[in-house]
């Protein structure tokens, strides 16, 4: 049993070295490689993890010991056992919230277990910065970034352009490979960017270079602009439609890391307009607060046509800790 149980991990771990993607069987769990995942995109490019990732992941870094016991989180749970020798009656929310997390918590434990066990996994992800770095296709770097948001709020913005430069390999008789470079300048705000060949291409923006994956396109703009994403025809509407809405969240608003927008103004976004006519999947990024949870099930869904399928929790790990506290 045990030499099968080898064989299994190494058979997940071959496979998620090719597509970044690791299951945990026993924990109904998933861990997630981003770069492996964004490089099945590209064939003449490779995103760098030594770029993606800001910092190094040490050996020490990966310890067995459950991080929920480390001296950080036991301050913190002494400071909330302090507090809750103060009785208080939770209201009818609060309790509803309360009970949301005793569910939930035996599966993201058992998860967080899963990964601690996953000792072959755990060995890659020491070098996971490295990896791929002696690969001889050309690196994606990320460069002092532009603050596309902030450009495309300014009143020049309509005037800014992006240029595509495409790289083709034409074959001619006799198989004599003949290569073609040409141009298109483009707007780059409220404009569909497209790229429709098989290979990426490389775009400059202000003396920035981006790369745009094969068979791919964006529109960048804001909520007054997304009904011209709504297709002529619905059978060329979208089937996946992932949303990150930036929901109303005191910290953010505290720490001005971005503007927020009242939960009433996602009502009028035309999620059915733009789905496809066999219908669509839709990825929808929530908090954790119930008053925000309540809104999605009763106002939200119902008022795009949405019905409800799966929760996928996002379980968080900073090095050495828990992002939050699971007990």
């Amino acid at each position: 049993m045990a030499e099968m149980a080898a064989f299994d991990s190494d058979d997940r771990l071959s496979a998620f070295q090719k597509s970044g993607v690791y299951r945990f069987d026993d924990a109904n769990a998933y861990f997630i490689d981003p770069v492996r995942v964004l490089n099945q995109s590209y064939t003449r490019f490779r995103v760098s993890p030594a770029v993606y990732y800001s910092r190094f992941f040490p050996s020490s870094d990966f310890s067995t010991e459950n991080p929920l016991n480390s001296p950080n989180n036991s301050r913190k749970r002494k400071r909330r056992e302090k507090e809750k020798k103060k009785p208080r009656d939770l209201n009818s929310r609060e309790q509803l919230a309360e009970r949301r997390h005793q569910e939930v918590t035996p599966a993201l434990l058992k998860a967080h277990e899963a990964l601690l066990a996953a000792s072959k996994l755990l060995e890659t992800l020491r070098n996971l910065r490295d990896d791929g770095e002696k690969n001889n296709s050309e690196s994606i770097s990320r460069e002092c970034e532009l603050d596309l948001v902030e450009l495309g709020s300014v009143w020049q913005a309509p005037f800014y352009e992006i240029v595509l430069n495409s790289h083709d390999e034409v074959t001619e008789v006799g198989n004599a490979g003949v290569e073609s470079d040409y141009q298109r300048v483009v707007p780059v705000f409220d404009n569909l960017v497209a790229n429709e060949g098989a290979d990426e291409i490389e775009s400059e923006l202000l003396d920035h270079k981006y790369i745009l994956p094969k068979k791919s396109c964006f529109y960048m703009s804001d909520l007054r602009q997304i009904h011209n994403l709504i297709p002529v025809e619905s059978d060329r509407g979208f089937n996946l439609i992932m949303i990150d809405p930036p929901w109303e969240n005191s910290s953010a608003h505290q720490k001005q890391k971005y503007q927020t927008m009242p939960n009433r103004h996602f009502l009028s976004l035309p999620v059915k307009q733009i789905t496809h006519t066999c219908g669509a999947l839709v990825a929808l990024w929530v908090t954790n607060r119930e008053k925000l949870r309540k809104f999605v099930e009763i106002e939200l869904f119902p008022k795009w046509g949405v019905e409800y399928a799966a929760t996928f929790y996002w379980l968080k790990f900073m090095i050495g800790e828990s992002r939050w506290s699971l007990d």
